[in-house]
């Protein structure tokens, strides 16, 4: 038996359980976590933003130690570090052919296994966005572990699982961020944190941090963030006085609200682009007129978890923490233990802090 956070019905609170999980099946790894990031994800598929099968063991950003493995498994080993990937492409649909491999149409498919069970009653339970970090341990599909690279702390790197990648992608993959180009970025939680110290390691010059709470600006500069910006509905003109008038070269969201989003498509400069990580609902609705789209020319894309490739990316996000160029630890602003993910659950809702960390 091993402690589980689970998510009983979509809107109900999580509730601390003991589960049973099965020894690796053939294709699988079991992995004791030594840490999982609480991400605003998990906050949407509890609250029924994005669907998940219920009951399920939520968490997606997670890194561990492997315990044992199925048969068939050779890339991981017992003893070796890993990290997790929530979003394994299949590497034969038609966005994986392309080499589009965030896009995969079957990433998700282990959603709906049944993943463990809880030990008071045998119910079945599923892993949230495959992997169930939540949990003291887990068992996942091989493809969903990705070996350490050396000399990255275990417990930090938990967040290459989806905040750095999201934010490093969003930066170098979706929005190509050139040397001295000017960026703002929207959302200081620790996906917007990522991004800042990815657009300073991509040498942008402006880096504009916005967000609805004065206390995130210490944060936000020492991610690298140039300039601070409370939200307001001055928001866009503020950031056009701090660029000779112009506007950003790039903006990217990490709210996910109509509102931020349209007033970060207005505050590049004409021809801009705007690239939108925050993960909204069916409700937000952004609106634009013909005249204006012709006008500015600007560009404004969706972005899926950085649109990275986490075997390809991981080693070089590797290479620029060993560096010193990027701070996991510094995304970090509070540690917590499973029963506190309902309280960086409330912080997340409330604005405050970059990312919690579950440590185990």
């Amino acid at each position: 038996m091993v402690r589980a956070a689970v998510l009983p019905a979509v809107g109900a609170p999580l509730e601390i359980a003991e589960i049973d999980l099965p020894d690796p099946g053939p294709g699988q790894v079991r992995v004791r976590l030594a840490a999982a990031g609480v991400c605003h994800s998990d906050l949407s598929l509890s609250n029924g933003t994005m669907r998940v099968p219920v009951p399920a063991v939520l968490g997606h950003e997670g890194a561990g130690t492997v315990m044992a493995v199925g048969e068939g498994v050779t890339h991981v080993a017992p003893g070796d570090p890993v990290i997790l990937n929530w979003a394994p492409s299949c590497g034969t649909c038609h966005a994986c052919t392309l080499g589009e491999v965030w896009l995969c149409a079957n990433a998700l498919n282990g959603a709906a296994d049944v993943h463990a069970r809880r030990s008071s009653d045998g119910s079945d339970l599923h892993p949230g966005l495959n992997v169930a970090a939540f949990a003291e341990e887990t068992v996942v599909a091989a493809s969903c572990v990705l070996p350490l690279p050396e000399g990255i702390p275990l417990t930090d790197a938990a967040l290459l699982g989806c905040a750095v990648l999201t934010g490093y992608g969003a930066i170098h993959h979706s929005a190509q961020v050139r040397e001295g180009e000017t960026v703002a970025v929207f959302g200081v939680g620790g996906v917007g944190l990522a991004t800042l110290q990815s657009a300073r390691i991509a040498g942008a010059t402006t880096i504009v941090a916005v967000d609805v709470s004065p206390e995130k600006e210490e944060l936000a500069r020492a991610a690298g963030a140039t300039d601070y910006v409370v939200a307001s509905e001055n928001t866009a003109r503020e950031i056009r006085t701090l660029t000779g008038k112009q506007g950003v070269d790039v903006a990217v969201e990490c709210v996910g609200r109509a509102v931020t989003i349209r007033t970060a498509w207005e505050s590049t400069r004409r021809g801009g682009r705007t690239t939108v990580v925050g993960i909204g609902g069916k409700d937000q609705q952004v609106t634009f007129n013909a005249l204006e789209l012709f006008h500015w020319g600007r560009t404004l894309s969706g972005c899926v978890y950085g649109n990275s490739d986490p075997a390809k990316d991981v080693p070089v996000l590797a290479e620029h923490v060993r560096a010193g160029r990027l701070d996991l630890g510094s995304l970090v602003t509070e540690r917590i233990a499973l029963d506190g993910i309902p309280g960086a659950f409330e912080n997340m809702v409330a604005g405050k802090g970059g990312r919690a960390l579950v440590i185990f």
